[in-house]
């Protein structure tokens, strides 16, 4: 019976080896997606915008369909409001936001957004109904503009200066007219 060749008698194979260029296009790819997911984590992981950032540009489509940006506001105070049909703090809020845009609009010099947060469009505008709400309001579609502000719940308001700096950073519901035309009068001198 013939033997079986043992290692030692088997040909050596050659070692193939990757060319130096595909090793550094590997590892400048594998960099670059570190790189990528670098940046992501330290975005997830800061607060919202904060006092004195200028605010980036927003555009919201109405719930009637037309759009709103604030590039177009420039100069004025612009009051954002995160809202949602759900939210029971921003159902007590509500009257005292309308009174403060009742108040304020005639002067043009402030302009209210509501920017209602995961929600349905029924239950949104049933809520805008119950409330006599006749400021501007839309959803904010696949969370985009309160993943900018990285808000963390409703209700939050931010208010935005006459130069596009965020000058107020209000967490929870206002609790009077009073209290919301405090934050807004020093902004408008």
């Amino acid at each position: 019976m013939a033997e079986l060749p043992t290692d030692a008698t088997q040909p050596q194979k050659a070692a193939r080896h990757l060319p130096p260029w595909v090793i550094l296009l590997a590892f400048l790819g594998l960099l670059g997606f570190l790189t990528v997911i670098g940046l992501a984590l330290r975005r997830a992981q800061q607060g919202p915008i904060t006092i004195g950032q200028t605010v980036p540009p927003i555009n919201l489509t109405l719930f009637d369909g037309s759009q709103v940006q604030t590039t177009d506001m420039a100069g004025k105070v612009i009051l954002i409001n995160f809202w949602a049909s759900w939210c029971q703090p921003c159902a007590q809020e509500a009257a005292y936001l309308q009174q403060a845009w009742e108040y304020y609009q005639p002067g043009g010099q402030v302009v209210f957004l509501g920017i209602d947060y995961v929600d349905t469009e029924p239950a949104a505008t049933a809520y805008l109904k119950q409330f006599n709400i006749t400021y501007p309001n839309g959803p904010d579609l696949a969370t985009r503009i309160s993943q900018e502000f990285r808000i963390r719940g409703v209700p939050e308001t931010y208010i935005i200066d006459k130069s596009g700096k965020l000058a107020i950073a209000q967490i929870g519901p206002y609790t009077s007219l009073d209290e919301i035309k405090a934050t807004l009068d020093p902004l408008l001198k």
